[in-house]
C-alpha cells in the first residue's frame, strides 16, 4: 500500500470528522488556535527555505528537523484537535499521523538519499527525523539559503495559511452557535 497516495484523502476524511464532531471550548480554542498558528509559522518558516529538488534544505529550521513541513503540520493538526475539546479526536489525529507520516518521511528519506547522496547521509546523520534538536551547524550558500517569501508563494504555503483561517473561523462559529 502506498501511503503517500491515501495520506491527503485519508486527512480530509479526518477533517470531516473533526468538523462533525469538534465541540470547542473558550479556553481549550485559544490555546488549540494558538498551537496551530505557530504550527502554521513553522511551516512558512519552512517552505521560505525549501527549493524542492533542487537544493538539499539545510537551512532555517532544516537545522533542526529534517522534516519541518511535518513537524509544523502535526501542531497545526493538534492546535486545532486541541480546540475540538474531543478526547477521541484526539487519539484519532495522533494514529494517524503516526500511521500515515512514520512510513512517508522514511520513503522520502531515501529519495533524498537517492538524489543527494553523501550530503544527504551527513545531514541525516546530524539533524533529528521529526522533533526538533540540536541545531546543524552549516555553512556556504547562506545567500541563496535565506528565506524567501517568494518561495512561500511558489511552494503554495498560502493554502495553508488560508485552510489555518477557515478552520479557525468555523471553530469560533461553532462555539458561538454552542452558547
Amino acid at each position: 500500500m502506498n501511503v503517500q497516495r491515501i495520506r491527503v484523502p485519508v486527512g480530509f476524511l479526518y477533517g470531516l470528522v473533526f468538523l462533525y464532531f469538534c465541540r470547542p471550548v473558550p479556553y481549550l480554542l485559544g490555546a488549540g488556535l494558538l498551537l496551530a498558528a505557530a504550527g502554521l509559522a513553522f511551516r512558512i518558516w519552512s517552505t521560505g527555505h525549501l527549493k524542492k529538488w533542487r537544493r538539499l534544505a539545510v537551512q532555517g529550521p532544516y537545522r533542526f528537523t529534517r522534516n519541518p513541513l511535518y513537524f509544523g503540520s502535526f501542531l497545526l493538526g493538534l492546535g486545532f484537535t486541541l480546540a475540538s475539546a474531543r478526547l477521541f479526536l484526539l487519539i484519532l489525529f495522533l494514529f494517524l499521523f503516526v500511521l500515515l507520516y512514520r512510513p512517508v518521511m522514511r520513503r522520502e528519506e531515501k529519495e533524498l538519499g537517492d538524489e543527494y547522496g553523501e550530503d544527504y547521509l551527513v545531514y541525516r546523520d546530524r539533524v533529528s527525523l521529526f522533533l526538533p534538536g540540536r541545531a546543524l551547524a552549516v555553512s556556504g550558500h547562506e545567500q541563496e539559503s535565506r528565506f524567501s517569501w517568494s518561495r512561500v508563494w511558489e511552494n503554495r504555503e498560502y493554502k495553508a495559511v488560508l485552510g489555518y483561517f477557515i478552520v479557525s473561523l468555523f471553530l469560533c462559529l461553532k462555539l458561538q452557535w454552542s452558547i
